[in-house]
């Protein structure tokens, strides 16, 4: 059976896992750091924890653009490589090949492979967590563009909106990403501590206030990607992404002339590692 080792490097955690044919058989983290060189080390501790003899490739799910077919990082998030070559790093210390891809990436080829959008060719994936990651899955490739499509967290939401790390004003990242939806807490004086689900259960005008404010921006960006990609499915994913599709019952669809279905992801915490793997097998194939 086809083994390979993925790799998600969250802001949080950095996950590892050996995937089987789409099943984590292992997996192990460490917490992450802002330091790439910490993170190297530190991954290279735990690939070297799951590795066996039957590891055929090694799948890197990183934040921020990646130009993949020069297999580098061009811009950072808040691990950032940019500048740092750690694809060719990695492989000198495993002497495995490495594919190195957008984390959002990553996970929507999870999903298409062995998740939500499975037998699917085209899909707009969209993952909501400390930013909102974005990619775009068309007749069963992923778009690039000129090496880096996809950025969906950064489609203009809120022309008067507030300046995002991009450099430009009121990306959707700045309105409907996990960091939002706290933001969005504080200024309605709730607890930091409360999710989508607890506000969709409770009576609370503020609340509900805090759900508008949150889910509206992120229903029309969808709208538009609907109307721009036309797409077989929509998947949304990460860690807020359960409360993110819950959320937006709060707007139904208007009858138009563009639809198509809103799906949460499957695959949860493991998309981006069961991606990576895939992607990594995908590279072998192709060398």
């Amino acid at each position: 059976m086809a083994t390979a080792i993925g790799i998600d490097i969250g802001g949080t955690n950095l996950r590892v896992a050996r995937v089987v044919d789409g099943i984590v058989q292992a997996q192990a983290s460490a917490p992450s750091s802002g330091d790439p060189e910490t993170v190297l080390v530190r991954v290279l501790n735990l690939v070297a924890k799951l590795r066996t003899a039957d590891v055929r490739a090694l799948g890197l799910g990183v934040p921020g653009e990646v130009d993949q077919a020069s297999r580098r990082v061009l811009s950072g998030g808040y691990v950032d490589f940019s500048g740092f070559d750690v694809v060719a790093k990695v492989e000198a210390e495993t002497q495995l090949g490495v594919r190195v891809e957008n984390d959002a990436v990553m996970a929507l080829l999870g999903e298409a492979a062995h998740g939500a959008a499975r037998g699917q060719k085209n899909v707009v994936m969209m993952t909501i967590g400390t930013g909102i990651g974005g990619a775009i899955l068309d007749q069963g490739m992923v778009l690039r563009g000129r090496g880096s499509a996809g950025q969906l967290g950064h489609l203009c939401a809120d022309l008067q909106g507030i300046p995002c790390v991009c450099g430009r004003i009121g990306c959707l990242e700045t309105l409907s990403s996990g960091t939002a939806f706290a933001r969005h807490l504080a200024e309605a004086g709730l607890p930091s501590h409360l999710r989508a689900e607890d506000l969709l259960a409770s009576d609370d005008p503020r609340g509900k206030a805090v759900l508008l404010a949150w889910a509206g921006p992120l229903r029309a960006a969808i709208d538009s990607m609907i109307a721009a990609c036309n797409p077989d499915c929509v998947v949304i994913g990460g860690g807020a992404g359960p409360g993110a599709v819950l959320a937006l019952d709060l707007f139904p669809p208007r009858a138009s002339w563009f639809s198509a279905p809103i799906l949460p992801a499957q695959l949860g915490a493991d998309a981006g590692v069961i991606g990576a793997a895939v992607a990594a097998l995908r590279g072998v194939k192709d060398a």
